[in-house]
């Protein structure tokens, strides 16, 4: 009987020190996974600060630069063109001599995107308040656009319906809205593939893609080029990657 208690003893104890190891071995995981990816013992309120921070300052340069005149018609990268579909069409105005048309339409396009960029700000700054720490752990983790992604998944909704009305006022206010659903709809009667003759719902798609890049390209210069971290507490965060 002696024997069996000694065994179960021993047995217990064992059991009790492997298990006291194993949550040793995942806090201590679990404490080195926050702070050495990130640097040299930062706190989450450090992280989630910073992340917020860079957030911040990647939408705000964005949307600034692409509200203004030529924000979105003078920049290759952003600038909305007629949709892929439509280029038979848009070649066939050309060839008659209706470009002038072609290019008032694009153009009214840009300007409706370069509008409805202004103001975007408080969509964006109460989506980033509301990160929590491990949403801030999950994108310093993350590859160089994984800031811009969070944002976009949480974003895309409100900003469409922010989006939508301003570009179809400014479409409307152009004319363009008209002309393109004139020219489209009579297209698609004598063609398989058809084009989209919602203009304000293609304006809108392209233009939330340009923010989007545009917020993209910033979080990766925080990201890699210490130039671009420009507060103390981006500088903490990014800058001991």
């Amino acid at each position: 009987m002696k024997k069996v208690v000694l065994l179960l003893s021993v047995t217990l104890i064992t059991i009790q020190s492997i298990s006291a190891q194993t949550i040793k071995g995942l806090f201590d995981k679990v404490t080195k996974s926050t702070t050495s990816t990130s640097g040299s013992g930062l706190s989450n309120d450090d992280i989630i600060n910073g992340l917020k921070d860079a957030l911040r300052v990647g939408t705000d340069s964005s949307a600034k630069r692409l509200s203004k005149l030529n924000g979105f018609f003078g920049d290759a990268a952003v600038k909305v063109l007629m949709p892929e579909e439509a280029k038979k069409v848009e070649s066939t105005l050309r060839s008659f001599g209706m470009g002038q048309y072609v290019d008032k339409a694009i153009l009214s396009m840009n300007r409706a995107a370069e509008d409805a960029a202004s103001g975007v700000g408080n969509i964006f700054w109460d989506a980033i308040k509301k990160m929590s720490i491990t949403d801030g752990l999950q994108i310093l983790r993350g590859g160089d656009f994984a800031a811009t992604d969070y944002l976009k998944s949480i974003t895309t909704k409100e900003l469409t319906e922010k989006f939508r009305p301003v570009i179809e006022a400014s479409l409307v206010k152009t004319d363009a809205t008209r002309y393109w659903k004139d020219m489209f709809t009579t297209y698609n009667r004598f063609s398989a593939k058809q084009v989209n003759t919602d203009l304000t719902a293609y304006v809108t798609e392209r233009a939330l893609n340009g923010l989007f890049l545009k917020i993209s390209l910033e979080e990766q210069k925080i990201r890699k080029n210490p130039a671009a971290q420009v507060t103390d507490i981006l500088k903490k965060v990014f800058g001991g990657k």
